[in-house]
């Protein structure tokens, strides 16, 4: 069993664009060599828009070295890059997108949510990628809820919905550079849950929804993240009330971890360079 290390609090809700009111879970800055691969992790809580006729969203802007998972849980998004895909992200879709060597890309509300307003809920999740990989071709997957396979629990103690890496046997359909898991985990009140989780592996989740106990020995409550030990092959968690959580657990990364803005690289210097590319068109622009 993994130890149970710590808690760590979200930040208070900010915006990103004017269409995303998040909470910062961590990021590069402060978690990145505990958290390897994992680099950032922003959650919008559920928040009630009114129906409006403003575009609401992100605009164009650049990522690499990095992947961004972006999973929506309630609302619908509507996705343009610079490699030309472009669609919606609806309700219990996921999309991942591997920056790479550079892409530009925007997220709005969908035409049909602004006009009709309703709640968006979602979480994003940025994962780092090797030095081998930071500059190889960007990529992009998108996953419908009905691709994403669902566990059921024993003792109809909840789901697993498999978004990457294998539970049990069941394996989710994202391609990823290094062995991760990534998944939905609902439990029933009361019911508790053994999660078998690889040895070596760094392993966290994040409280959507409700109250749980880590390892039987820790409350956990919504907004906060469980952070434990690599050591170990798995962990325990039990609900005291109906609970919602994202999993996440991979193999970490031992390489020098650089990151500003929307760039995270190994050195300063590749920094330097991915906004000296950016400036000078060389990841692309957005179709017209």
């Amino acid at each position: 069993m993994k130890k149970f290390l710590r808690i760590h609090l979200s930040s208070a809700t900010h915006w990103v664009g004017n269409g995303f009111p998040v909470r910062s879970v961590f990021n590069y800055n402060d978690l990145a060599l505990e958290l390897s691969p994992f680099l950032l992790l922003d959650y919008a809580a559920p928040h009630k828009f009114p129906p409006g006729k403003e575009r609401r969203g992100v605009d164009a802007h650049p990522h690499r070295g990095i992947e961004t998972v972006t999973v929506a849980y309630q609302g619908e998004l509507e996705h343009r890059d610079s490699l030309g895909n472009g669609g919606k992200v609806g309700a219990g879709d996921v999309q991942w997108i591997t920056a790479a060597g550079g892409i530009i890309h925007e997220e709005f509300h969908s035409n049909e949510f602004t006009h009709h307003g309703g709640t968006l809920e979602m979480a994003q999740l940025w994962i780092n990628l090797p030095a081998k990989y930071k500059h190889a071709k960007a990529g992009y997957q998108t996953f419908l809820k009905a691709q994403i396979p669902t566990v059921a629990l024993p003792q109809d103690a909840g789901t697993v919905r498999v978004i990457a890496g294998e539970y049990k046997g069941t394996k989710g359909p994202a391609r990823t550079f290094m062995p991760i898991n990534l998944w939905d985990v609902n439990l029933h009140a009361n019911q508790s849950v053994e999660l078998p989780l690889p040895d070596g592996h760094t392993t966290a989740f994040l409280v959507l929804q409700g109250d749980v106990m880590a390892n039987d020995e820790r409350p956990v409550d919504a907004g906060d993240l469980a952070i434990f030990d690599r050591a170990g092959d798995g962990i325990t968690v039990k609900a005291k009330t109906d609970s919602r959580l994202l999993v996440m657990d991979g193999e970490p990364i031992d390489e020098p971890i650089v990151g500003q803005g929307p760039f995270v690289m190994n050195s300063k210097a590749e920094i330097e360079q991915a906004f000296e590319d950016y400036k000078l068109g060389r990841m692309g622009e957005l179709p017209d």
